[in-house]
């Protein structure tokens, strides 16, 4: 595997790997950027203020620990 599959829970969360992993997966990156920009929108529209802020954090969390899921999904299927 190359190496960026050895991405580890805690490397996730800084800043190189992500930046990297971001780089290496184009559509990826675009994605979260949409997710990032648009579901604190659609928690405006859904439940209101308090929805944007879970939307917030939700897209946050969501670009922080993506890299890290994406990676052990590709692991997974590779086994099977």
């Amino acid at each position: 595997m190359n190496r960026h599959s050895e991405l580890s829970f805690a490397g996730s969360l800084k800043s190189e790997p992500r930046r990297n992993f971001y780089e290496h997966n184009k559509p990826i990156a675009v994605l979260m950027i949409l997710i990032l920009f648009l579901l604190p929108i659609v928690g405006v529209f859904v439940i209101g203020m308090s929805g944007a802020v879970l939307g917030v954090v939700i897209s946050v969390l969501g670009y922080y620990l993506a890299p890290y899921v994406i990676l052990k999904l590709r692991e997974g299927w590779g086994r099977v």
